[in-house]
């Protein structure tokens, strides 16, 4: 999920790629609390950024984290999760990466409205928005379980005429 994350954030907003590393130490509950599961308080990153800037990073990390977990749970079992979260609670040990399945063409245009609308909820203008949410769905789309993120599958006509 930070790979997907970093290079949605590298493409639309560069400037914030130093949050995203700040937050790449932790694990992904930790961010998650950090970056505004706390409604209601007036700094909603938790580390004093408050009214300054609309940021993309949280957007994009909330989104790309719920539809994960939603998607991935629809696909796992929950009582095993609550096994494994208990276990790691008494062992003390981070909680695993969320990893973001493959997704049908529709759960993509799911997230993309989601996006969009997590986006012009945090303040950002319409178009803003939804140049993420693409940048967002497209990263989605290209990556596929088991697959390099920084390959994709597909060749330029370029590249195709120098493998004949």
């Amino acid at each position: 999920m930070l790979d997907v994350v970093r290079d949605v954030v590298a493409k639309v907003a560069p400037e914030e790629l130093v949050l995203v590393d700040g937050l790449a130490v932790l694990d992904d509950d930790a961010v998650m609390r950090r970056l505004g599961r706390r409604r209601g308080r007036r700094e909603p990153l938790g580390f004093g950024l408050g009214e300054v800037a609309v940021l993309v990073t949280p957007v994009v990390w909330l989104v790309v984290d719920e539809a994960a977990r939603r998607i991935g749970s629809e696909a796992g079992g929950s009582a095993a999760k609550g096994t494994k979260a208990i276990l790691r609670k008494l062992l003390r040990k981070r909680t695993p990466a969320v990893v973001v399945p493959a997704l049908t063409r529709e759960q993509l245009a799911e997230v993309h409205q989601q996006v969009v609308e997590t986006a012009m909820k945090h303040g950002l203008e319409d178009s803003r928005a939804r140049l993420i949410a693409d940048a967002v769905a497209g990263r989605l789309a290209l990556a596929a379980p088991g697959d390099d993120a920084d390959e994709p599958d597909c060749l330029d006509s370029d590249d195709s005429a120098a493998l004949d």
